[in-house]
């Protein structure tokens, strides 16, 4: 076993694309050192940090047979140990995260390929998850639209661009059909494509992910988070009484080319897609139903007409109260997030169906015991040991300590592993 010394050294590798190497170590605390690639000209930096624990800390590594073992559970199989990755684990929990979050804008470190591949990387290789998922945002393809956006520190994401009427909608790019993502976002194909070396090496799978086309049009139309999404209500209001089409005409736009877009990262790599209905929250379960659902799983039918053995996930945040609307979605599995019991939301979608989730990411914050605690919690109502896929019920939230992170994986491994036969 390893002991964290009570200085560690956080240290990044850099020109992953090109299979070089460049390393930088200073030993003072809170100090920056540059590391330049000599493949591109970006300078990246190292920090380091201290820590107050000296707790044994060994990295499980997955075993050769892990290769799809998450892809196998999304797909609903029985496999030999419950797989586990989290929500945002690519987050500000870890400082080796926050050496670039503090310094980098989120899209110079989510659209440069060398920063979104080490950001990707960093907790599958300190902590063994059995997923690894592309750093990036549910908004990163919206400027295939030509709708453009930000996101600010201490704000969020930051839309400009106005929908409110037929015509905005009309002046969108539609692509005519076919949207060239290697042309407005070349930088996804150099992510997944070097992503995929990584996993293989690490033995874990490769997740893309996309906003379902609700979620996405309300950021649109709201131009930031919103608690009450009311512009986006009114439009949708106006669509039902045959004033105004905008709505409905800029869901049909995002279902068309959140599909292709999915698609596009199934043919650089990913081997799982999660669909994000982050807005869900905001519906009731008719607008759920007749809004939202239809355009979800018209992306979803795109993705499996082309790619019909790659497993799709649907999370619903905040949709627990209409789980029963979601048995139908045409995925292969359903991401629950932890406001609902996981053995009552087993009940309501029925023991065909698969799931994830769906631990309260606060339980992050309690001791090992009550981590390790709600893992076999989670697990036993899932229906044991290789019967779901273990997430949290929304994303690992700032703050959160590193090591908790890592009992919750570990055990994970421990008492979900199938028992063998004798």
């Amino acid at each position: 076993k390893m002991i964290i010394p009570k200085v560690s050294l956080l240290v990044f590798s850099l020109s992953l694309l090109s299979g070089s190497s460049a390393f930088s170590i200073h030993n003072n605390n809170n100090n920056l050192s540059p590391i330049t690639n000599a493949a591109s000209t970006t300078t990246l930096h190292v920090a380091t940090t201290t820590t107050t624990s000296d707790t044994p800390y060994k990295v499980e590594r997955s075993s050769p047979g892990d290769r799809d073992l998450l892809v196998r559970a999304a797909k609903g199989e029985d496999v030999e140990r419950t797989p586990v990755w989290l929500m945002r684990q690519a987050g500000r929990y870890m400082a080796a995260f926050r050496a670039y979050s503090t310094k980098y804008p989120f899209r110079e470190r989510s659209e440069t390929p060398s920063m979104a591949i080490e950001l990707s990387t960093q907790c599958v290789k300190e902590y063994g998850m059995d997923g690894m998922i592309m750093f990036s945002d549910i908004l990163t393809p919206l400027p295939v639209l030509g709708i453009d956006f930000d996101v600010i520190k201490g704000t969020g994401p930051v839309i400009s661009t106005s929908i409110r009427t037929e015509d905005d909608v009309k002046a969108l790019s539609d692509g005519e059909g076919y949207y060239d993502f290697d042309k407005k976002l070349p930088f996804i194909r150099d992510i997944l494509k070097q992503l995929k070396v990584e996993a293989d090496e690490a033995n874990t799978s490769l997740i893309g992910f996309i906003g379902a086309p609700f979620t996405l049009a309300s950021y649109t139309i709201e131009g930031k988070s919103s608690k009450a999404c009311l512009e986006t209500k009114k439009l949708i209001m106006a669509a039902e009484e045959g004033d105004n089409a905008a709505m409905t005409m800029f869901m049909d736009l995002l279902a068309d080319m959140m599909g292709q877009y999915a698609c596009h990262q199934i043919d650089c790599g990913a081997e799982v897609i999660q669909i994000f209905e982050s807005w869900a929250h905001q519906l009731s379960p008719r607008l759920f139903e007749k809004i939202a659902k239809p355009a979800a799983q018209k992306v979803i039918q795109t993705i499996k007409r082309r790619h019909p053995d790659v497993p799709v996930i649907y999370f619903a945040n905040g949709g627990s109260s209409y789980l029963e609307l979601q048995r139908d979605m045409g995925c292969d599995s359903i991401c629950i997030d932890w406001s609902v019991d996981m053995a009552e939301a087993r009940k309501i979608l029925g023991k065909d169906i698969a799931v994830s989730g769906n631990l309260d990411p606060t339980i992050l914050f309690g001791s090992k015991e009550q981590i390790e605690h709600a893992v076999r919690e989670n697990i036993d109502k899932a229906g044991g040991p290789g019967k779901h896929l273990l997430n949290l019920g929304h994303g690992v939230m700032q703050g959160t300590p590193e090591i908790a992170v890592k009992w919750l994986v570990d055990e994970c491994k421990r008492y979900g592993t199938v028992p063998q036969q004798k």
